[in-house]
């Protein structure tokens, strides 16, 4: 990996944690594994392998919630830097996801380290309001936090792409092929948890029909994505309007 690669992947998840310059954009859409897989494999001149090496590791979020502006882990970076090492070391999908998921497990750190030191630049932009300086809030508010967002994202990303980029064919040497065959095998069950942690969630009261309807759709019709969307909207608009005429009878 050159290091004008390293940058833009750096640059990348810098994008997926700022508000700036694409607005929720950039938390909705670049801070997703998938997407962010795929721009990781477009810089590296893979996007295929990108997308599906994004997509895997996605699946492991796929029932991530931020309860209270807390995360439990950091997807963003394990989309960016598991792709990267996946693409550049040649791991198999399992492999790269279990290398991903210990990542953005240490990017909660640069998280929540931002996070707190955020609360200094509220503490400026306060003083210059009690001076009546308002003109110059903008720059506690946006120019300071993304120049400070920018130092502790892009940079420790950049920095771990380059040179774990040069490293890892010397680790996955050293590691043989058992320890990556271990890791293959625990990075197979990831997707799995991810999906059991969603249907912990919508696998509830009168919900459970709706999961075995649209499994049985899938397997006995072969239906695809977009055909059972569209049979779920329909559902769940009927299901909708019959709850409703139940419970205006009811009063």
């Amino acid at each position: 990996m050159s290091l004008l690669q390293a940058v833009l992947c750096g640059l990348i998840y810098y994008l997926g944690n700022s508000p700036f310059p694409f607005g929720d954009a950039g938390y909705y859409i670049v801070y997703r594994p998938i997407f962010a897989g795929f721009l990781v494999g477009l810089v590296l001149g893979d996007p295929v392998m990108g997308t599906v090496l994004g997509a895997t590791i996605n699946l492991m979020y796929i029932g991530q919630i931020s309860a209270g502006g807390a995360i439990p882990s950091d997807m963003c970076l394990a989309g960016v830097l598991g792709t990267a090492l996946g693409i550049t070391g040649g791991l198999s999908t399992e492999a790269a996801l279990a290398v991903a998921v210990p990542l953005g497990l240490l990017g909660t750190l640069l998280f929540y380290g931002r996070m707190t030191l955020d609360c200094i630049w509220l503490h400026l932009a306060e003083k210059k309001v009690e001076k009546g300086e308002t003109g110059k809030i903008w720059i506690y508010d946006l120019l300071m936090p993304q120049l400070m967002l920018f130092c502790m994202a892009a940079i420790p990303c950049t920095l771990a792409c380059y040179f774990g980029a040069q490293y890892i064919e010397g680790v996955i040497e050293f590691l043989g092929g058992t320890i990556l065959n271990t890791l293959g095998i625990i990075g197979g069950m990831m997707p799995a948890l991810g999906i059991a942690l969603t249907l912990k969630f919508i696998y509830k009261g009168e919900t459970k029909i709706f999961f075995f309807l649209g499994f049985l759709m899938v397997a006995f019709l072969g239906l695809n994505m977009i055909a059972i969307g569209l049979f779920a909207l329909c559902i769940t608009i009927i299901y909708t309007q019959v709850i409703e005429n139940k419970e205006g009878t009811a009063l």
